[in-house]
């Protein structure tokens, strides 16, 4: 049987897929700045709010492009389409993606053209990611409820707890990083963009903290993000010769 993961089938289905996320994306902002309407809110601020968020959204969708773009060399361009408009993390989709590959002992720089392996990779990149689909209903509200406690009591301590549980899942792909150490000055170059964002955030903060530009609060994140990207595009060259 012919297969190939760039069939017409799995065009019109990641379509369909990403249309949907595109109207429900859109009606429930149409129902909420409404709401905000009704209950006399600043409508002022809630485009300010509005315009960042958009404006946030930026710096993942460059990521999530490329991810597309790296997992599209085996797994076709509908798989990861599908996946990375769902959910979005490319910090799991392709560890799982090229972990299944590597198990099965397929090449990831070869177009699949097995059914089953194709399958495998599948079942693993949406299996992997259904326990936090389950406990986000379950302890959501728990840790939510959590969180106000503490805040009440102490809202030093609130922010505090935030920033950890934060820096907590940053360090969690940090293995990442420094993967490719071992293997010369190119297994370097997440560390130098690392540390490039990284001061590209110091800056944002000392421009919002000395010069009272706080405006800057909101894009300070994307900003460093961006920033990591371009300078990842421009030594990546220069250093893998």
């Amino acid at each position: 049987m012919n297969f190939s993961p760039n069939s017409t089938f799995l065009y019109v289905l990641a379509v369909l897929v990403i249309l949907f996320i595109i109207v429900q994306s859109l009606f429930f902002l149409v129902r909420a700045y409404r709401r905000a309407q009704n209950l006399g809110m600043d409508m002022r601020q809630i485009r300010k709010i509005i315009a960042s968020t958009a404006l946030f959204t930026i710096a993942p969708a460059f990521s999530i492009l490329l991810g597309v773009i790296s997992l599209s060399k085996f797994l076709g361009v509908p798989l990861p389409w599908i996946r990375l408009s769902v959910v979005g993390a490319i910090t799991y989709e392709t560890p799982a993606a090229t972990s299944t590959a590597t198990a099965l002992g397929i090449s990831l720089s070869e177009t699949i053209t097995d059914p089953k392996v194709y399958s495998a990779i599948a079942w693993v990149m949406t299996l992997g990611i259904m326990p936090s689909i389950v406990l986000v209903p379950i302890l959501l509200r728990r840790i939510q409820n959590g969180l106000v406690k503490l805040n009440s009591k102490d809202s030093k301590w609130g922010d505090l707890f935030i920033t950890s549980m934060f820096l907590g899942m940053i360090a969690a792909f940090l293995g990442l990083v420094f993967a490719d150490i071992r293997s010369g000055l190119p297994g370097f170059i997440p560390i130098f963009v690392l540390l490039f964002s990284a001061l590209l955030m110091a800056v944002c903060g000392l421009l919002i903290k000395k010069c009272h530009m706080n405006w800057l609060e909101n894009f300070a994140l994307p900003i460093s993000m961006l920033g990591g990207m371009v300078f990842a595009v421009i030594i990546t060259p220069l250093i893998v010769r």
